[in-house]
């Protein structure tokens, strides 16, 4: 089912110069599902608390993203859909899409146009990874590392490929308990060509290969599951290195101080955004859509740079970003965007992952257990 301007009427909503009103059929309380953590901060600050304010409704912070897909899967097969709205990669998206678990979306007739009167539709481009998607933000997984564990007259590290090093940079390594990532840096620190990876990927030899790669570290890596687990274990001095999200990173150095520094080489680039769960009764749906209206606007957008380095999926967003909310600091720079952090990106295929993740989940799980 697609969310048109046609079933928006059907549900008692009007879609009228930039804002979605009701006429009094809305739900006064929301579930909303994300990742936690610092980006769940920035969400708070960016668009729940103001929404909650403006209307007056309960907003209950969920943190089940990292099980987004499975728990959507068990909550139709149950028929009791109990989450609101879910902040999914684009990747999970697509399959949610795909299977029939996230409503589609008509993004010029639900959404707000920019400022300029561009739409919605052309404001995110090519960020709409799905009809069920509706972006928020571009992000990166990059590495941090413990600054004050560089082994004395080693240059710091850069990257990912140096995660596999021991021998230059010893010491415990933490890495995302699922092959997303992973499994392309594997390959392409074993020497496969960016443009090749997922096309080696996508064979047996490949993916052995790859598996082979991660061997040499696994004895010596802490697996997470979730965003928040990397920053802490390099706050405890547990680990040397580690994988996590950019906006983890630069909280753990810009607002905690801690001795960690970005190696931003390879950082994995993937989009986030919200998908909204198919099933849900007409007043829940009436209160999410108008929600969405006003937290993915331009300036709602712009402001979550405020508090957290992920860059905002609107072009007309970009030009608003501006100084950290508390400490004052220029936030472009922090960006994963920014040219200085972008020299050689990886650009994750979420369209591929769509496709192959549930086999390399269960192929990934099963290596790990061996």
């Amino acid at each position: 089912m697609k969310v048109t301007a046609a079933l928006l009427a059907s549900a008692a909503l009007v879609v009228t110069a930039g804002s979605v009103l009701a006429d009094g059929h809305m739900a006064d309380e929301m579930t909303i599902v994300s990742w936690g953590g610092a980006y769940s901060a920035s969400q708070q600050n960016a668009y729940h608390d103001p929404y909650a304010e403006k209307t007056g409704i309960s907003i209950i912070n969920d943190e089940s993203s990292p099980e987004a897909v499975a728990k959507l899967r068990a909550m139709n097969e149950a028929g009791n859909i109990t989450w609101d709205l879910v902040d999914a990669e684009a990747a999970d998206a697509i399959r949610l899409c795909d299977e029939g678990l996230a409503l589609e979306i008509d993004h010029d007739a639900v959404l707000a146009a920019a400022p300029d009167g561009t739409s919605a539709s052309d404001d995110f481009g090519d960020t709409i990874a799905s009809d069920c998607f509706i972006p928020q933000i571009v992000f990166s997984t990059t590495f941090g590392y413990r600054t004050d564990m560089v082994p004395a007259g080693v240059e710091p590290p850069t990257g990912a490929c140096d995660v596999f090093d021991l021998e230059t940079y010893p010491g415990k390594r933490a890495l995302n308990k699922r092959p997303i990532a992973n499994m392309e840096w594997a390959l392409l620190c074993d020497g496969v060509p960016y443009e090749e990876v997922y096309d080696v990927l996508e064979t047996e030899e490949g993916q052995e290969r790859a598996f082979a790669k991660l061997d040499t570290i696994k004895d010596q890596t802490i697996w997470w599951s979730a965003g928040a687990e990397t920053p802490q274990l390099l706050a405890d001095g547990e680990i040397f290195m580690g994988s996590t999200f950019n906006g983890r990173l630069f909280s753990l150095i810009a607002e905690q101080g801690q001795p960690v520094g970005m190696a931003w080489d390879w950082q994995m680039f993937d989009l986030d955004g919200w998908i909204v769960p198919a099933g849900l009764p007409e007043d829940r749906l009436a209160r999410v859509m108008d929600y969405l209206m006003f937290a993915t606007d331009t300036q709602r957008l712009a402001d979550q740079a405020k508090y957290i380095s992920y860059g905002p999926a609107r072009a007309s967003s970009a030009p608003l970003v501006g100084k950290h909310a508390t400490l004052g600091i220029d936030m472009a720079p922090h960006m994963p965007t920014d040219p200085n952090n972008a020299e050689n990106t990886f650009v994750n295929n979420y369209e591929w992952w769509a496709d192959y993740r549930d086999d390399l989940d269960a192929k990934f799980q099963a290596w790990l257990a061996q």
